[in-house]
Order: C-alpha cells, then structure tokens, then sequence
C-alpha cells in the first residue's frame, strides 16, 4: 500500500498529515469530499488536488482508525 503523497512535517501545518507536502492536510481533504460531492466542482476550486491525492487520503484516514469489534449487551435493542 503506497501512500507516498501523505507527508508530515512538524513545521508546517501543525505537523498534520498532509498531501504532497502542501498546506492541504488529509482532515480537509474529507471535509471538501463532503462539502463538494460532485468532484468536478471540487478539482475546480481547488486545481492542486487530483484523484490521487484524494484516494490516498481516504486510505490514509481508514488506516488511522481503529477497526475494533465490540460485543453488545443482550438486552441492546436497534432502531427498526
């Protein structure tokens, strides 16, 4: 698994994980999936990002999380 556009840097951005060492941390990157759904419009704004960067940085963010499983009391009811 290559993540070689994922870069830190305690000198900038507060040493977040960013891409391709520019002050575009991975965090922001998923806060603009969000916000513009439809990619064109984002690489649009925002011409220094490509399919890459972002494809990195979702994997980037999967890996940081912790994938536990945790067992549910019996009694634990689910919305129907």
């Amino acid at each position: 698994m290559k993540l070689d556009r994922i870069t830190m840097n305690a000198s900038r951005m507060n040493g977040q994980p960013c891409i391709r060492d520019l002050r575009m941390t991975v965090r922001r990157i998923i806060e603009l999936l969000v916000i513009y759904p439809d990619r064109e419009e984002l690489y649009h704004e925002y011409p220094e990002v490509d399919e890459e960067d972002i494809r990195q940085a979702l994997m980037y963010a999967a890996l940081s999380l912790d994938d536990e499983v945790l067992e549910l009391p019996e009694n634990y009811e689910t919305a129907a």
